[in-house]
């Protein structure tokens, strides 16, 4: 059954394509093992390397949003815009999965990853969002967060349960709890790095989510400090980070106006902490989807000189 893809990935087979055709122009490449009629030689050029085949990925239900208009595939109470909702980068293992039509597995840490035992949590949102956002593909979330630990108590329980659940992605929610604490951001900066990097050279996966927005913790210049830590190593170890602490301070701004423009929406009021929860998983999903939807970079093959 043919498989259809977005734009975004159509285009690295369009470049493959081109690329194959400019070279049989340029070098008037015969038939397979047929010889090739140089200017003053004859030689036989070899099939090309089979390369795993981008067709082979099934399509994701994502296109990639608008960066400044609030994302209409969110719900409409968490619709924020791109450029305060995430930054990108390649998920290598998550699409190899994808290539081999094989469950992703997925696991989440941090204080607010735990207690998967009702459907309102979490992790529990978070596997439905990723299953209709990836079709026909098996994905599991396993959560691991324990409430009020900080980034280097996770990282020494991380290396059991990567070697117990075996995952292709770790969503990590860290950050709040080492500002709260009073962490020394150095240590923590150090910390939350080196455990980055150690997952990543284990070939899984990782996304970063930074802590939760609330007016009064905007007035803590210590905490702010933390949200730009793990921007900072988000961007060094090129993986993808989920901005929620903007995320958060735009939904609230943006209600707040509604509030102030309609008396009618006043008596609802705006549960900021009762959205958390489910936005966090859309807005990690759409991180995951959208990061997903970078195209490889394709190198076309490099001609044989005649001799």
């Amino acid at each position: 059954m043919a498989l259809s893809l977005p734009p975004a990935l159509l285009g690295g087979v369009s470049l493959a394509m081109a690329s194959c055709l400019a070279l049989a122009q340029s070098s008037q490449v015969a038939p397979q093992g047929a010889p090739v009629q140089g200017p003053a030689t004859t030689q036989a050029v070899p099939a090309p390397a089979a390369q795993p085949a981008l067709a082979e990925i099934p399509a994701l239900q994502a296109t990639a949003p608008s960066p400044d208009a609030p994302d209409p595939s969110l719900s409409p109470e968490c619709r924020v815009p791109g450029s305060k909702l995430y930054t990108l980068a390649k998920l290598k293992a998550v699409k190899k999965a994808l290539r081999e039509h094989r469950a992703v597995q997925v696991l989440t840490i941090g204080s607010n990853s735990g207690g998967i035992g009702t459907a309102a949590t979490y992790p529990v949102r978070l596997e439905d969002a990723l299953t209709r956002s990836l079709p026909d593909i098996e994905v599991t979330v396993e959560s691991r967060g324990v409430s009020g630990e900080i980034a280097f108590g996770a990282a020494e329980r991380l290396r059991n349960q990567v070697a117990e659940i075996e995952p292709d992605l770790v969503v990590w929610q860290v950050g709040g709890n080492d500002a709260l604490a009073r962490v020394d951001i150095e240590d923590f900066t150090q910390s939350l790095a080196e455990t980055v990097a150690w997952i990543k050279s284990h070939g899984i996966d990782v996304v970063l989510v930074d802590p939760q927005y609330t007016a009064s913790l905007a007035k803590d210049d210590y905490y702010r400090q933390f949200v730009q830590a793990i921007q900072k190593v988000a961007e060094r170890e090129q993986v993808p980070l989920v901005q929620r602490y903007e995320a958060m301070r735009y939904l609230a701004t943006r209600a707040i106006s509604a509030l102030k423009g309609d008396t009618a929406q006043a008596g609802a009021g705006f549960r900021l902490a009762d959205l958390g929860y489910r936005c966090m998983a859309e807005h990690v999903t759409r991180a995951i989807t959208v990061s997903l939807l970078q195209p490889d970079i394709v190198t076309p093959p490099v001609p044989v000189p005649a001799n």
